[in-house]
């Protein structure tokens, strides 16, 4: 029998029992793929990390991301969780620690009040998804989803996501119509037969330097119906809107996951680089509970 100590925090919170919950195993040497994949469907969670060795020993750890029903290559939440998890292990040098993942090399910085997390890639975007098509998933009216700075469109800085400004009103009705994704796929295909995650958000004005917006991420095909925080959606959203005018960078206040009564605050940044527009995420973590798996 093998055992193997989890932890789990809330993301994107100062408070237990907001934000978006995360199951972290520090230690995951010896477990196999569809052990990871296992755990993760059983944990039922948005996603759960699995942290080993590096393979380069200037790096902090090798993590991998797995949802309910496969692995990631990327993920927001996670790696800020799971940062936070090791920094308190005495693992960060300097606040930072680097974790290798399929998507590339992920920078955690550790700060105090919270973890920041670069994206491992600049924005890249994909097919743009009919209007009225991203309507029907949600229950909306295609008047519903705004168009005036962007057309829905597939964008990426690590993990691809489709991303639709709705109006505010629209944003707090949304609710996801899992025959309607099935149709969509058909149709959209771009992400997979198990993958349409739709990332709405609506502008909530201004704060000092800030940028408010309000978002909502449903992705029924790969399990997560709703997500309470969704921080690889949150940093191409960054990016994208970076892209769309002429500053150099800019930050955003991201409120979301408060319809499901888990308000999270993603604070992400993007900004102009040599090799396109790069985006990070960042939040506060509160640890809830530990224990063992026996296998």
């Amino acid at each position: 029998m093998r055992t193997y100590a989890f932890v789990t925090v809330d993301v994107f919170t100062d408070r237990r029992f907001g934000g978006n919950p995360l199951a972290v195993f520090p230690e995951a040497q010896g477990l196999s793929d569809a052990e990871m994949q296992s755990l993760a469907t059983e944990f039922n969670l948005s996603e759960t990390t699995f942290v080993l060795p590096p393979d380069d020993p200037a790096h902090t750890a090798r993590v991998r991301i797995f949802n309910r029903t496969a692995e990631m290559p990327f993920a927001g939440h996670p790696n800020v969780g799971t940062g936070w998890v090791l920094a308190g292990r005495g693992r960060a040098v300097d606040g930072v620690l680097r974790f290798e993942e399929i998507a590339g090399l992920v920078e955690v910085k550790v700060e105090d009040g919270g973890v920041t997390i670069a994206a491992p890639q600049p924005l890249s975007l994909g097919a743009e998804m009919p209007a009225d098509l991203v309507a029907g998933c949600v229950g909306l009216a295609p008047g519903e989803i705004v168009t005036t700075a962007h057309c829905p469109v597939m964008a990426s800085v690590g993990n691809s996501f489709v991303l639709a400004e709705v109006t505010a009103d629209a944003l707090t009705r949304a609710l996801p119509d899992i025959a309607r994704f099935r149709d969509a796929v058909a149709v959209f295909p771009d992400l997979g037969p198990r993958r349409l995650p739709l990332y709405l958000y609506a502008r909530a004005g201004r704060e000092g330097d800030r940028l408010r917006l309000r978002a909502r991420m449903f992705s029924p095909l790969s399990g997560t119906v709703e997500d309470a925080a969704t921080g690889s959606a949150a940093t191409p959203l960054a990016a994208l809107l970076l892209s769309l005018g002429g500053d150099r960078e800019q930050r955003y206040d991201i409120v979301q996951g408060v319809e499901m009564g888990r308000p999270s605050l993603l604070r992400a940044s993007a900004h102009r680089a040599a090799d396109g527009i790069r985006a990070a995420v960042g939040g506060s973590c509160i640890p809830v509970f530990r224990g063992e798996v026996t296998l």
